[in-house]
């Protein structure tokens, strides 16, 4: 009987030559298409910045030139509404609402209603805001609170004048104010004394040097208290 020849051992490269292959002819067509897509989503990211939100910035930030000149002026309608030839910060949200100067509109316009007293659009505008500039982002969670304060309603106007004492801290001269506005107001306007000796006890440790320290050292003397730790 003549002998079976084995068939010599596989080389291992080659196992993984024909798994490849196996792998590619049953999932080819999904990673082609997958790929395809992948290169499809960031040709349109690139796209987009290059045609699309890049020139809508650029006209945005056109746009509002004129209505930040005016609002310095302190020529509220015209810095809100525009005038005639020259689009206001209503216009540039808008048309231009997802873009940076877009955002900014909401902040001035928002800042304009609180001025003006129409609070609800201020709310409506001033909530929408958002900015990695703390400084300015604290002074919106102000004008929140300010907003919601002459609304009567009380609990947002506390939280937000908080907010605004602790979104900048390094600002020595605000930041001690709106702390001192949240304590007033848990005092004064919502009688909640124990919450507003909590905060101008912040008030004097956290700023003792501010001229706000010493009022909050007034108004603690006047409820009893003279010992902060």
């Amino acid at each position: 009987m003549a002998e079976v020849k084995q068939a010599p051992p596989r080389a291992e490269n080659e196992v993984v030559v024909d798994r490849a292959k196996d792998f590619w002819s049953t999932n080819g067509r999904i990673i082609m298409i997958a790929g395809a897509a992948l290169l499809i989503l960031i040709g349109g990211f690139f796209a987009y910045n290059s045609f699309i939100s890049g020139p809508k910035e650029k006209k945005a930030t056109e746009a509002i030139f004129k209505a930040e000149e005016y609002y310095r002026m302190d020529s509220l309608q015209k810095a809100l509404n525009g005038d005639g030839q020259f689009p206001g910060f209503e216009r540039v949200i808008s048309q231009y609402g997802g873009t940076e100067a877009g955002n900014m509109a909401k902040f001035y316009a928002g800042s304009i209603y609180v001025k003006t007293g129409d609070m609800d659009k201020a709310i409506k505008y001033l909530k929408d805001f958002s900015t990695d500039a703390d400084q300015v982002q604290a002074r919106a969670y102000k004008l929140l609170a300010d907003a919601y304060a002459d609304k009567g309603q009380n609990s947002e106007a506390l939280s937000n004048y908080k907010k605004a004492a602790t979104a900048f801290e390094d600002d020595a001269v605000s930041s001690p104010e709106y702390l001192f506005m949240a304590a007033y107001f848990a005092d004064k306007v919502m009688n909640d004394k124990t919450q507003a000796i909590e905060l101008y006890k912040q008030v004097k440790t956290k700023f003792p040097r501010s001229n706000f320290a010493m009022e909050a050292s007034r108004y603690l003397g006047m409820a009893g208290v003279y010992d902060v730790d």
